[in-house]
């Protein structure tokens, strides 16, 4: 069973006419507007503010599916539950002793959980259990540190709410699997019991000033020096090699189960490569998918992509591989349980700036 999710994975669907179309306009639009905005502080609060606007008349989701916001830990929170299968089919229960903690994309300064629908939803049928998308802090106003804070305090309160860590789920996009990753690495690090397993969506994992060179030319979305800047803006006065600043550089010993979705094309495949080979160097399973000619996170394009619904049968069958795998099999942390501490205490080794740490 442990060779079944320690697996690299190319799909061989056919690149449907659909995400040929998607590129061909996003490769035409988004990629030089963004390579306009991301330039400056002003163009990322314009570019904040016009997805704000759109996210106050997100997607429709199916009638089954319900959203409940709440708070959660130190931010918000929505609950999303699927009524029916991947395959449609009704009368199913969702399983409410689990849950998915997952943490939305958008370079942390985009989106919420409300412009995630599309990929939340399909993760609670995939799953068989809610959804609850966290609405972390994001920059120019929040650091890379209360992303953090916000995402370690809203697992301690489904802990507090009596869900067992073998129950709960990771799952993250872009900038969220940035996020999902320096979770786990920070709660690791704590000795604090860790999720039975994480899911992550192109993850943003190298937050240096390294150049990236693959897929500059064929990448549809942002331009791999737009990505750089970014970076660079949320590291100012960080050490950006500390893995909480840049996953690409953990020690991933101890950790769940992972699985990576990338693009063959994307600009920051790379970066889910490296994280697959240094987590399995720690002796962590890992699945990882690399789709041809896809998009960065792609899954959020289910409602007109046929590969991106196909991707969370994929999801599907890594979860139920992992709830089958026997726990002999499960990478051992090596720490005791102490128990959850006070959510509000610092996150070490991810300083804010101005700190003496930073």
């Amino acid at each position: 069973m442990h060779d079944e999710i320690d697996v690299d994975v190319c799909p061989g669907y056919p690149v449907s006419w659909q995400a040929a179309a998607l590129n061909a306009v996003m490769r035409g639009t988004l990629k030089p507007i963004s390579g306009l905005l991301l330039r400056a502080d002003v163009g990322v609060v314009a570019a904040s503010r016009i997805v704000a606007l759109a996210g106050r008349a997100p997607l429709p989701v199916p009638a089954h599916v319900s959203i409940v916001q709440e708070p959660v830990g130190t931010c918000s929170g929505e609950w999303v539950r699927a009524g029916r299968t991947l395959d449609e089919s009704a009368g199913w229960t969702l399983d409410e002793s689990r849950a998915v903690l997952y943490f939305h994309g958008g370079g942390y300064f985009l989106c919420s959980p409300a412009t995630h629908r599309p990929i939340t939803w399909r993760l609670s049928a995939a799953a068989g259990c809610p959804v609850l998308a966290v609405d972390y802090r994001q920059g120019l106003v929040h650091t890379l540190a209360e992303s953090l804070e916000d995402a370690t305090a809203a697992y301690a309160c489904l802990l507090e709410r009596g869900y067992d860590p073998a129950g709960i789920l990771f799952a993250g996009d872009s900038a969220g699997g940035h996020l999902t990753l320096a979770t786990l690495l920070a709660l690791r690090d704590r000795g604090l019991p860790l999720p039975s397993a994480a899911v992550c969506l192109s993850p943003w994992t190298d937050l240096t000033d390294a150049p990236r060179r693959a897929n500059r030319l064929l990448n549809p979305m942002i331009p791999a020096g737009r990505v750089g800047w970014l970076a660079r803006r949320w590291t100012a006065r960080l050490d950006p090699r500390d893995p909480l600043v840049s996953p690409v550089f953990g020690d991933y010993t101890g950790l769940p189960p992972l699985m990576i979705v990338t693009g063959s094309t994307e600009v920051l495949r790379d970066e889910g490569r490296r994280v697959a080979e240094r987590a399995r160097a720690g002796g962590v399973p890992v699945t990882y998918e690399e789709w041809r000619r896809m998009p960065h996170v792609f899954a959020i394009l289910a409602d007109v992509v046929p590969e991106a619904r196909q991707v969370f049968r994929h999801i599907a069958r890594f979860l139920t591989a992992v709830r089958d795998l026997p726990a002999r099999d499960l990478p051992d942390p090596g720490f005791p349980d102490p128990g959850f501490p006070d959510p509000g205490l610092p996150d070490p080794g991810l300083a804010r700036p101005g700190s003496a740490a930073a």
